[in-house]
């Protein structure tokens, strides 16, 4: 945990040479599927930022679209751009402490590269930085009709119950801790990253839970744009993610993000288990509870495969027909699971005749074995 003094400490100014500061700020932008745009964001940095000693670092996730290409065909033209490919590696968090970790400036800003941030106010953000008496600019969204231009209703009600939750654990008085648009010191970052999560989307929200209460926050608001080229990653993973890391942070990270994801597909699983018990017992009561436990089972294993692939093991996700051996895989390996929930349900039920009692005893123990084998076997990165 950072000390009072390294917080407000004013980061000394950076290297100068005969033409001026060697650097000053780094401008990471954390990208997956965005070659359309990157040579835009680059031409609107350079306008905005003419007079800083700036660079541009694109963290890509190995985009299939070719982003790392061109962003290093760029930085072979201009040096003030380096590119970053992460190869089986996911995720914006991780994409930006990677990026941050890289740089030497005293000062960075993330900026997605979707162009839907206003670089315009970089500069209004760096002078703050410079005055010292603030450790994070935040770029807020929720002034001056931002979300009628750039967010759809979904993503303001997700955005705004997000930041309600977000002021509750931080005590930060920000409208919009939920932004991906930030600038603060780079210290700051290298102080708090072994506690950061390199899973999902918020990173500033980790930063401000990770960090003393006594972190300086200011603000700087803009409109937030519509995407101009490319695909949204946005979806219902953003709230899967954010919920996720509430979580982690709520049992003050004894839980590991990864656990608390697979926890909450276990708990969808737990209420499809639950409901194909209740419709079997009532629709085809001559077959026997061990019978009707066992499909049960069957039903919540298939689902709690599709979801942990797309959302728990995503960054190892399998794809096309490479599905099909893994689920036979992973349906082999929970075999045991299967049957020690079938034998301690149906043991609890002979005895209670309560069958969401001998259910949710069946379904934790296959619950603990299927973890054990998710991570440590059939999503095992070195099967990837």
């Amino acid at each position: 945990m950072m000390n009072q003094a390294l917080l407000t400490a004013v980061t000394p100014p950076p290297i100068t040479g005969p033409n001026g500061p060697f650097l000053e700020l780094s401008v990471i932008v954390p990208t997956y599927n965005e070659a359309a745009n990157i040579q835009n964001l680059f031409d609107r940095l350079e306008r905005v930022l003419e007079g800083v000693a700036w660079e541009m670092v694109v963290v890509d996730d190995d985009s299939p679209d070719g982003t790392s290409r061109v962003a290093k065909e760029l930085a072979a033209h201009d040096p003030r751009v380096r590119c970053i490919r992460r190869v089986n590696r996911r995720g914006l968090a991780g994409a930006v402490v990677e990026g941050v970790l890289a740089s030497s400036a005293p000062y960075f800003a993330v900026i997605d590269g979707d162009l839907q941030h206003d670089e315009s106010i970089l500069p209004q953000m760096l002078q703050q930085m410079r005055g010292g008496t603030v450790d994070i600019v935040v770029g807020s969204r929720l002034e001056a009709a931002s979300f009628s231009q750039g967010l759809s209703p979904i993503r303001k009600v997700l955005s705004d119950t997000g930041s309600g939750l977000v002021r509750m654990l931080t005590h930060v008085g920000i409208t919009d801790p939920m932004s991906g648009f930030f600038m603060t010191r780079r210290d700051i970052v290298e102080n708090v990253a072994p506690k950061l999560s390199d899973y999902g989307f918020k990173i500033l929200v980790d930063i401000l839970i990770c960090s003393p209460a006594t972190i300086r926050v200011a603000e700087v608001h803009y409109v937030f744009r519509k995407r101009e080229a490319g695909e949204s990653k946005l979806s219902v993973l953003v709230a899967f993610d954010f919920l996720d890391l509430i979580i982690h942070h709520l049992f003050r990270g004894i839980l590991p993000p990864r656990f608390v994801a697979f926890a909450m597909v276990g708990s969808i699983g737990v209420v499809v288990h639950l409901a194909v018990l209740r419709t079997l017992m009532t629709a085809v009561p001559a077959l026997d509870f061990s019978s009707q436990q066992v499909f049960a089972t069957l039903v919540a294993m298939c689902g709690n495969f599709v979801l942990n692939n797309q959302f728990t093991y995503r960054d190892r996700r399998y794809k096309g027909w490479r599905v099909v051996p893994a689920f036979a895989l992973f349906s082999v390996a929970c075999g045991i699971g299967i049957v020690a929930n079938a034998g301690i349900a149906s043991w609890i039920y002979a005895g209670q005749h309560l069958w969401w009692v001998a259910g949710l005893a069946g379904v934790l123990v296959g619950v603990v074995w299927n973890y054990a084998i998710s991570s440590s076997f059939v999503w095992a990165r070195s099967r990837r």
